[in-house]
């Protein structure tokens, strides 16, 4: 019986030893797998004036500073299908005009359908989005524009994102303060540095 006795504390320690590494292993590939882990932002505008490319290159100047981070700035006529559909995070910004996206914003999220073949499969989904936007007064429009931006991408079925503000970043680039001033610059990085963190997170998660 003793004999006996050994044996099978043996063959439980001899499991037990197998268990333990096997889970260590399995911890250790995933902690090496998150911190190794990159992921792709497109940052992607229209500009006239130059203010919103001002922000665009904040959001980009954010985004780069998460580890890991690589970003893709292109103007929204510039956007591939490549562009998109390899991105795991997309930041778009726009000018107010007459309180909405400009013109070149809202035929970028139409190509989504009509020129890059995002839907019906919802190629956009579980990546992340979010927005930023430029107008000349306060009361301008800007918060409609982050929102109509907004809902294109709820629409994909995207995870949207805000930082810098309560829809994302914005800037009045009149009155008393013209053109793009440091506090504005500091919320467009804020909202690059919280995209990049949130869609780390996310594609982390899918790796356990």
């Amino acid at each position: 019986m003793q004999i006996s006795f050994l044996g099978e504390s043996r063959h439980l320690l001899a499991v037990t030893i197998l268990l333990v590494a096997l889970c260590t292993g399995c911890v250790s590939r995933s902690w090496a797998d998150e911190a190794s882990l990159s992921i792709k932002v497109l940052v992607t505008y229209h500009s006239l004036s130059g203010n919103t490319e001002r922000m665009a290159e904040a959001v980009v100047a954010g985004a780069k500073s998460a580890p890991g981070t690589q970003v893709v700035l292109k103007r929204v006529a510039h956007v591939t299908a490549e562009d998109l559909l390899s991105a795991d995070a997309v930041v778009v910004g726009s000018p107010v005009y007459w309180s909405n996206m400009s013109g070149e914003v809202k035929t970028f999220f139409d190509n989504w359908q009509f020129k890059f073949g995002v839907f019906p499969e919802f190629k956009m989904k579980n990546k992340v989005g979010a927005a930023f936007a430029t107008g000349g007064q306060i009361s301008s429009g800007k918060e409609v524009t982050m929102l109509t931006m907004l809902a294109a991408m709820l629409g994909n079925q995207m995870i949207v994102v805000s930082g810098g503000g309560a829809f994302g970043a914005s800037a009045t680039t009149e009155g008393e303060s013209p053109g793009i001033d440091k506090t504005e610059l500091a919320e467009a990085r804020a909202l690059g540095v919280r995209v990049a963190e949130v869609t780390r997170l996310i594609k982390a998660a899918t790796l356990r």
